[in-house]
């Protein structure tokens, strides 16, 4: 007898149906065949007046010519489908199902017999292809097929799962920040203004084109990546046109400003609508527009803007930010009795609340020409948005506040419009990596009215500027080393009392109150830890020693030196041999010696070291000092090991060492 047991409760992984989706194919030839349609196209007839008019035209035929000359497939997605699965496996799998069902036994084993071997003829196949896409130096390829063997991050994060109710939800949740009414003074930017606007040569639109990521999504207007860079040498006229035009008039077709919005979940567990980051899905041929735009406005800015702002700037990283908020705080802490405290501050939604007619006054005031800031004016006022959830479309709203995440020029803007958040005592630091604000206190003689008055500073800057402080997430650290400690008051902004916390991860650092490095090794040994698994997947494959010891310095040697120069030196000798065990146990797996973490710290300490001489506008550039020979430079002046033991005191020794 036999009881049929059925579970009470919900399994947690399920079988997921096979998804049926239209790829559109590029036949062999169809590249060419498409290069010489627009090159006998004759584009004026395309133009227009109107310019909405004249891109919507382009843009219409070059689509339909793709159409002509490509070829829509059907095919069927199984969510476990193998990488290594061919025609002939599936086939012995449906033998061998046959022969279970016919009951007879011979059958079945000779048929399961044929399956194995056939499994295993497919994964050499797959391996050896792998091999020699390494031979061949395709990177993408190798690590590709490597992910695919290993089960490395394999989970898809965008939403497939919902309704049209929910994808209108969601549209109108991204938009509450949006600003009804004059919120912001005006931008004078009136046409009398004699600055020329900005032209872009055939040349540069071209090298653009031919720059573009074959594999980036299409936006709303359909028009391909694929298709901009295989065709650059014929679209880069007419798109050239299109560029000065919009240029000229300050005015850009609602077309390119259109986006689609993808929301990816933050978390696993989606409780709430702001557990979902709005991505925006923006025309690709308009990404190339925006690279343009921003090499110019780059060129217009002063080389001493906002200094403690590290993002998007050339010789700046997340590096040099948390080096710089450390030897700001270990620098004050060599005097006795001195503390210091530090503020994460974090912003709700930072860059979808963005007012333009406050930008632009900014922009103004930092030396941009007019004409480039009425151009930004109308690319962050009256854009379409809608959201897509799977298959459900939402309708589109249109939005005059922000500047949508995904786009090129966003992240530039987001840092011109907090230039001006700087600190106002000599005795406080706000240091900027984007939307990562870090307000340093130093503290001497237990008096705060700095600091403090720096914090409500910051807290009327924020209503000033429609951002909106989230201090839930906001947190506070306290680096005291005082024998003699008092009892703190906490900070509150807007009347809530921010958290105290002995640890926080910063920029992908976790910085103890202590300044030990416990909670930041212990981190990177887990993450690098798990990682080994992978190791050993692909170890058991009989994979090449060049291709396991790729998979070691992109998955495992990234992170165990990831922000290195900063927190290596002044780990504790268990610290670094906890770490050295690591890179032994993937030296066994691979069977192949692997450099110790003394020498890519070394090597980027020193690399770190020189750019930052190199670079006189660099917050680091003054701690390097030159001795009266002029040969070597100055060491910092120590009292404790933690000065002694920093970024910049380690990088001089090293400058010095290889003079």
């Amino acid at each position: 007898m036999s009881v049929l047991l059925i579970p009470a409760y919900t399994p947690i992984r399920r079988r997921a149906p096979p998804v049926t989706k239209t790829v559109k194919t590029w036949p062999e030839g169809a590249s060419h065949q498409l290069q010489d349609c627009f090159e006998n196209t004759n584009w004026s007839v395309f133009e227009h007046q109107d310019l909405e008019e004249h891109t919507t035209s382009v843009l219409s035929y070059i689509n339909f010519c793709v159409n002509s000359v490509t070829v829509d497939k059907r095919l069927r997605v199984y969510s476990n489908q193998k990488p290594w699965m061919t025609k002939e496996v599936q086939v012995l799998l449906k033998q061998r199902d046959a022969a279970f069902r016919s009951g007879d036994g011979v059958q079945y084993s000779a048929a399961r017999s044929e399956l194995k071997r056939g499994i295993r003829e497919a994964k050499a196949a797959y391996k050896r292809r792998i091999e020699d896409h390494f031979s061949n130096n395709n990177s993408r390829e190798v690590w590709q097929g490597v992910q695919h063997l290993t089960n490395y991050k394999p989970c898809n994060t965008t939403l497939t799962e919902g309704n049209a109710e929910l994808a209108e939800e969601l549209n109108h949740f991204f938009a509450c920040f949006e600003v009804k009414g004059p919120e912001a003074a005006a931008a004078k930017t009136s046409d009398s203004s004699s600055s020329p606007s900005l032209i872009v040569q055939e040349y540069e639109v071209r090298r653009t084109l031919r720059a573009v990521n074959p594999r980036k999504a299409a936006g709303p207007d359909g028009v391909t990546a694929k298709v901009l860079k295989e065709c650059a040498d014929q679209l880069a006229g007419v798109f050239t046109k299109i560029f000065n035009t919009s240029l000229s008039q300050s005015c850009i077709p609602p077309c390119l400003k259109s986006a689609t919005i993808v929301p990816l979940p933050k978390r696993t567990n989606i409780s709430s609508l702001n557990d979902y980051r709005p991505v925006a899905l923006t025309p690709v041929i308009m990404k190339c527009f925006e690279k343009l735009v921003r090499r110019h406005i780059m060129s217009c800015l002063p080389p001493t803007l906002d200094p403690l702002q590290f993002a998007y700037r050339a010789n700046r990283s997340t590096e040099d930010a948390i080096a710089t908020t450390l030897h700001t705080t270990i620098s004050h802490l060599e005097v006795q009795g001195r503390y210091a405290r530090l503020l994460f501050v974090d912003f709700s939604s930072a860059f979808n609340t963005i007012l333009p007619d406050r930008l632009i006054v900014k922009l103004l005031e930092i030396g941009l020409p007019s004409t480039t800031c009425r151009w930004i004016r109308d690319f962050l006022s009256d854009r379409a948005q809608r959201v897509r959830v799977g298959p459900h479309l939402s309708s589109a709203l249109s939005l005059n506040t922000g500047s949508p995440q995904g786009c090129v020029l966003s992240p530039l803007l987001y840092t011109l419009y907090t230039h001006d958040c700087v600190s106002t005592h000599p005795d406080n630091a706000v240091i900027k990596f984007a939307d990562d604000t870090t307000v340093v206190g130093l503290i001497s003689g237990g008096d705060e009215t700095a600091y403090r008055a720096e914090v409500q500073r910051l807290s009327d800057w924020c209503v000033d500027n429609n951002l909106d402080l989230n201090t839930t997430k906001t947190k506070e650290l306290v680096v005291d080393f005082r024998r003699r400690k008092s009892e703190l008051q906490p900070v509150s902004i807007n009347g809530e009392c921010v958290e105290r916390v002995s640890s926080f991860k910063f920029l992908g650092v976790h910085i103890d109150t202590d300044l030990q490095w416990s909670s930041n090794t212990s981190a990177v040994l887990k993450k690098a830890q798990q990682r080994l698994h992978f190791l050993r997947i692909l170890r058991k494959m009989d994979l090449k020693k060049e291709l396991l010891t790729v998979f070691y310095r992109c998955s495992i040697e990234s992170v165990l030196t990831y922000c290195i120069g900063v927190w290596f030196s002044s780990c504790t000798t268990a610290h670094r041999k906890a770490l050295q065990r690591v890179i032994n146990m993937a030296q066994k797996i691979i069977g192949h010696p692997l450099p110790s973490l003394k020498d890519p710290y070394s090597t980027r300490c020193l690399k770190r070291a020189r750019s930052i001489l190199r670079d006189c506008t660099h917050p680091g550039h003054r701690v390097f000092k030159l001795l009266p020979s002029g040969r070597r430079f100055r060491l910092l002046r120590s009292r404790t090991n933690r000065l002694k033991d920093s970024f910049y005191n380690r990088a001089i020794a090293l400058i010095n060492a290889n003079n």
